[in-house]
C-alpha cells in the first residue's frame, strides 16, 4: 500500500510523534501555542520552550505512543483538518455556481452555494480527524528512535528540529 512506502510511512510516524509532543507540551503550558511540520527524518517544533523541555516531551510522547495511547496522534490544530475543511467546503460551495454562465444566474444560485459550503464545513468536522487517524499519521512507531533535538534559531519563537531514525 502507498501509505507503507518508506518515506511516506516515516513521515506519518513523525507526524504522530509531533502531535503527541505538542499534546504534552500544551498540557504543561496551556497558555502557549505550538506548531510543527513533519518529514521523513523528523519534525520541526515551533513554540517558546527550552530544548530540555522539548527533549522531555518528545521522549514522553514516544513512550506513550508505544504504550498504546494512539489518540495522541490526532490533533485538532492539524493542517489536515484545515485542508479537509477548505477543500470540502470550497468544492461544495463551488458546485452550484460552476455551471452558471451569467452573473444573474450566479447571484440567484449564491444562497445555494452558501448552503452547500456550510454542508461541506459540517461534513469536514469528522473527516479531518478520520484522515489523520487513517492516512496522515501512524501511531505505531515501529523501530523509530529519537536521534537529536536541535535548536535551529530564535527570532521571537523557539524552533527545534527533532531528528528521528
Amino acid at each position: 500500500m502507498i501509505l507503507d512506502l518508506p518515506l511516506i510511512l516515516e513521515t506519518r510516524r513523525n507526524h504522530a510523534l509531533e502531535h503527541a509532543t505538542i499534546h504534552i507540551l500544551t498540557a504543561r503550558h496551556p497558555d502557549r501555542h505550538f506548531a510543527g511540520h513533519s518529514n521523513p527524518t523528523g519534525f520541526f517544533l515551533l513554540g517558546n520552550v527550552s530544548t530540555e523541555e522539548v527533549e522531555t516531551a518528545v521522549t514522553q510522547a514516544l513512550t506513550r505512543l508505544r504504550a498504546g495511547e494512539s489518540e495522541l496522534a490526532i490533533h485538532a490544530g492539524c493542517g489536515t483538518n484545515f485542508a479537509s475543511t477548505a477543500l470540502l467546503a470550497g468544492t461544495l460551495a463551488w458546485l452550484p455556481l460552476s455551471g452558471a454562465r451569467s452573473w444573474r444566474r450566479r447571484l440567484w444560485l449564491f444562497p445555494f452555494a452558501i448552503a452547500f459550503g456550510l454542508l461541506g464545513y459540517a461534513l469536514s468536522q469528522p473527516l479531518g480527524p478520520w484522515l489523520q487517524a487513517h492516512i496522515t499519521t501512524e501511531p505505531n512507531l515501529g523501530d523509530l528512535r529519537i536521534e537529536a533535538v536541535v535548536p535551529v534559531r530564535r527570532s521571537g519563537v523557539a524552533i527545534h528540529r527533532v531528528v528521528t531514525r
